[in-house]
């Protein structure tokens, strides 16, 4: 019994705030200073959009049988994609009628545009529960390796209780939050709010990230430990958070692959999410390993 709370206790720690302003002093080491806002940027902004926009037109594409009711509204956006199709398999592909075209998996498509897979798995690390690795390919320093999903609370919104028990709760440098649970409470507010602001065919968001299966194969950053405390170097935080606003040209196609969504929907500000950029190499069998939290000066 006592075992099994301490093992909670250590998962909840790093995201309980009285325990993070007694152990600021005591556990530098498992901190990172970012001294100006600005300055909380591994990569920029641009390079973000363009990872992003790059895996997302290939799970568009490799997925465009489906995509019939959005491509009917948008005769520019269907000539582009079939022309990048063509470019990509124009022997098998059918104008008429493409039911036919090659569906791989979301990790097969990863893998094809970025270079890398990663997936859930048992941690490395003792009683850690679920971790993330790279299951292919080799990942680059100042590379987006990963995404946190979940419904963005700004300052005063209601989250108490869907943060009771509840360690997948991320903040932001200016105090917006992420909640990125996939059960329970959390888990409902997100699937309300996505079904909430769905234009039409049009999806605002990503709803698969809370299913064992999610079309953005990115969308496991939640799920990546910290083991800021460890001793053992290997096991060092080869990962950090950086947080984007989606801009508001982003293609609106590809917002279906989009993991976060605002809890209000009549607020009107960019779309904030937190991606997880590589500070280091990371090579193929490698666990993810992150900070939980960030102190600014």
């Amino acid at each position: 019994m006592l075992g099994a709370i301490r093992r909670r206790w250590d998962a909840y720690k790093y995201r309980f705030v009285p325990w993070l302003a007694l152990n600021l002093r005591r556990k530098r080491r498992t901190l990172r200073y970012v001294p100006e806002s600005s300055q909380d940027k591994i990569i920029s902004d641009e390079d973000v959009f363009e990872t992003l926009l790059k895996l997302f037109k290939a799970l568009f594409i490799n997925d465009l049988s489906r995509q019939e009711h959005i491509l009917s509204l948008l005769p520019e956006v269907k000539c582009k994609y079939l022309g990048l199709l063509t470019e990509q398999k124009p022997s098998k592909l059918n104008f008429c009628d493409h039911q036919g075209q090659d569906v791989f998996s979301p990790e097969e498509v990863l893998v094809d545009a970025l270079g890398f897979s990663i997936t859930r798995d048992q941690s490395s690390l003792v009683s850690a529960g679920t971790g993330v690795f790279v299951t292919k390919g080799f990942v680059p320093k100042g590379t987006v390796v990963a995404m946190y999903p979940g419904t963005v609370y700004r300052k005063h919104e209601p989250i108490f209780f869907q943060s009771l028990g509840n360690p997948f709760i991320f903040r932001c440098i200016d105090g917006v939050l992420i909640d990125g649970n996939d059960k329970g409470l959390s888990r409902s507010v997100y699937r309300s709010c996505s079904r909430r602001d769905q234009l039409g065919p049009f999806q605002m968001s990503d709803e698969s990230w809370l299913t064992a299966a999610p079309q953005n194969p990115l969308a496991v950053g939640q799920y990546v430990n910290n083991c800021s405390h460890g001793e053992l170097l290997e096991k060092a935080a080869n990962v950090c958070y950086q947080e984007f606003d989606v801009p508001e040209y982003f293609p609106v196609e590809l917002k279906q692959y989009l993991p976060n969504i605002v809890y209000s929907h009549d607020i009107e500000s960019l779309l904030r999410c937190v991606v997880l950029v590589t500070l280091r190499d990371i090579k193929q069998g490698e666990e993810l390993f992150s900070n939980y939290y960030t102190v600014i000066n």
